[in-house]
Parts: structure tokens; C-alpha cells; sequence
């Protein structure tokens, strides 16, 4: 809410880096249709696999995991959760899944939070849905183990107030268009996690909020790439841009633009990934294959299959054997020992 009073986000200059940003972005979103009409079938192959990768990141930036081959079958609910990890992946599954279906006719509100929180632990012996009911702070753990406070949240007495406040002033600064949403959408965010409204799934909730403002803006590229694995993969440059912005909060003298800047680079390389994929898919045939090779161009030189494995999710083990068949043929690729455990090393051209 410190963001919206009184104007405060308006206050802040903008680069001419930011502004390139946002007019990038936009250009994406532009383009956006004409892929999926092109390409539907690759589109499909590519919603799959983010949504795992999605539901998988999300959690584990949060220290929340599940045994390896576990998530597919939790994510397409052929499987039940065994334990209290693969509770929680399975009620941010259902949260995930009810953006990408409903998100058109979800108004933000703080009973849809709320209804959010309580879906996300609905399968675990902890009920949510509850504001906290005790003071909570933002911990660091040194590598000697020593915590130390890095932010100290809005008080539990306040936060219904904050949260009701927050949710009212976002929407009418959205309705009265003062600002582009793409600077609204992470600024609502901030405010969010330096409420911190909750005792625990703060960092899960606020991504979810961020897609669906996305969403609802029209900038949908998260139901192709997994947002949420992009925010793992530069995880501490997150938690940095995030505890630089709060910086101030509760004086109301705060910088937001490290969290933007960081924001809408996620975003920026989310587009440029997705266009990428797009750009090189050229059938639904052969899909997988395709985006098997392009995993191989993202990991380290020398690489297993296991690794590969991760990268890929929803793919099938034989169709990863192929597309290295394939590769290995090209001369693009070499196989340095035998067996499932085998290294593989890329060879540059």
C-alpha cells in the first residue's frame, strides 16, 4: 500500500532503460497471437511443460520439494500426494491451474487471496485462508547459521487493514490508467510481500499474483514458459532486488525500481525464450525433440541425462534417448561413457 499513497510510484524517475523495457515487452505481447495461431499444437507441448516447470519452481524457491518423477504425476493428478511437500506442490497446482482457466473472470480481492491461501494448503493438516495471527519478520541465514532480520513486516494486527487498503487502491489506479501495468503489476507485488500477510506461502502467493495481473493484462507468455522456474534460475538476484526495494517501506521512502527493473527482465527474458522455442519448433511433430535440443543448449557443456531430465519435464525418457540420437548423429553432441549415467558433452561448432 506504501506504493500507492499518494502517488508515491509516480514519483519515481524512470530510465531510459525501464522505458525500453516496456515498450519491448509490449511489442512481445503484440506478437503473441500470431504465434498461437500459427502454431497450436507447439503451444501445447510448451503450456505442459511450464505448468510443471511452474509448480516446480515455485515450491522449491520456497525449500518445498518432491522426489524426482514425482512432479508429473502430482501436476496431471495421476498421482496422490505421499507427504507434506507434495501436499502443498498439489494445492499450488490447483491454484496455477485456476489462473490459466479462469483468470478473465478473477477480480483481484482480498477473499480471492485468501481463497488462494487456503487452496494451497487445502490437502495438507494446516489450514489456510487466515490472515497471521502473530508479528512475522523476512530472515536471512548467514553461511555461519546465524539469522538475522532482513525485513520486518507489517504487524498482524494491521494487515487486514493493509491488505483491504492495498487491494482497493491497486484497482483504482489500474481503472484510472495513470501508469502502465507493467509497472502497477510489480508494484502491487512489493507492497504485497512487504505486508507479508501470511505465516507462511508469502513468496508462493505473490508469484501467483503477478501471473495473474499478467494475464489479465494480456501478457500471457507465462502459460508457455514457466515464470516461476526464470525466478529460480536468477533466485538470488530476486531476493536482492526485493530486499533493496523494501528498503524504506514503512517511512514511504522506498526506490522501487530494483524490483522493476528486476520484474520486467524476468519478463523480457520469458518473451525472448518463448520466441526463441516458437521460432525453431516448426510442427507439433517432433515438438519434444526440439525443445530437448534447446534444453541441451542451456546446461553446462558437459552434461547427464538426468540433468536433462530436469530440464525437460514431461518428457519421456525415449524421446530424450532420440533427440540425443539425433544430435549425436549431427555431430553435435558425444556420448563419454556408456550407460544411463553417462556424461554427454555439446560440441561447439
Amino acid at each position: 500500500m506504501r506504493s500507492f499513497e499518494h502517488g508515491y510510484y509516480l514519483e519515481t524517475p524512470l530510465s531510459h532503460e525501464l522505458l525500453m523495457a516496456v515498450r519491448a515487452i509490449g511489442e512481445f505481447r503484440g506478437r503473441q497471437k500470431l504465434y498461437s495461431e500459427q502454431s497450436p499444437e507447439v503451444l501445447a507441448t510448451l503450456k505442459r511443460v511450464a505448468m510443471i516447470q511452474s509448480v516446480e519452481s515455485s515450491n522449491r524457491i520456497e525449500g518445498v520439494t518432491v522426489a524426482p518423477g514425482r512432479i508429473d504425476g502430482l501436476v496431471a493428478k495421476k498421482s496422490k500426494p505421499r507427504d507434506r511437500s507434495e501436499q502443498e506442490v498439489a494445492g499450488y497446482r490447483d491454484v496455477l491451474a485456476a489462473i490459466h482457466v479462469n483468470h478473465e473472470r478473477m477480480r483481484l480481492s482480498t477473499r480471492l487471496i485468501l481463497d488462494w491461501h487456503r487452496t494451497l494448503y487445502r490437502y495438507t493438516k494446516e489450514r489456510g485462508g487466515q490472515w497471521k495471527s502473530k508479528d512475522n519478520a523476512i530472515l536471512e541465514v548467514r553461511p555461519d547459521g546465524l539469522q538475522v532480520v532482513r525485513f520486518r513486516p507489517v504487524a498482524a494486527l494491521s494487515t487486514p487493514q493493509f491488505m483491504d487498503r492495498l487491494i482497493k487502491t491497486f484497482n483504482q489506479e489500474m481503472a484510472d490508467e495513470r501508469a502502465d501495468p507493467l509497472l502497477l503489476i510489480p508494484t502491487l507485488v512489493l507492497d504485497f510481500e512487504c505486508v507479508h500477510p501470511f505465516m507462511d506461502g508469502n513468496g508462493r502467493i505473490g508469484r501467483l499474483l503477478g501471473l495473474l495481473l499478467l494475464y489479465r493484462a494480456g501478457y500471457e507468455v507465462g502459460r508457455y514458459i514457466g515464470l516461476e522456474r526464470i525466478v529460480e534460475d536468477s533466485k538470488e538476484t530476486y531476493y536482492e532486488a526485493l530486499h533493496r526495494s523494501s528498503q524504506g517501506w514503512h517511512e514511504g521512502s522506498h526506490d522501487l525500481r530494483p524490483w522493476w527493473n528486476y520484474f520486467l527482465g524476468m519478463l523480457t527474458a520469458a518473451y525472448k525464450e518463448f520466441e526463441s522455442r516458437v521460432g525453431t519448433i516448426t510442427s507439433g511433430r517432433g515438438a519434444k525433440r526440439e525443445m530437448v535440443q534447446s534444453a541441451i543448449q542451456r546446461l553446462p557443456d558437459r552434461f547427464r541425462v538426468s540433468e536433462l531430465q530436469l530440464a525437460c519435464p514431461g518428457v519421456s525418457y525415449p524421446t530424450l534417448k532420440r533427440a540425443l540420437s539425433d544430435l549425436k548423429g549431427q555431430g553435435r553432441i558425444r556420448c563419454l561413457g556408456k550407460g544411463r549415467d553417462a556424461e554427454w558433452e555439446r560440441i561447439e561448432s
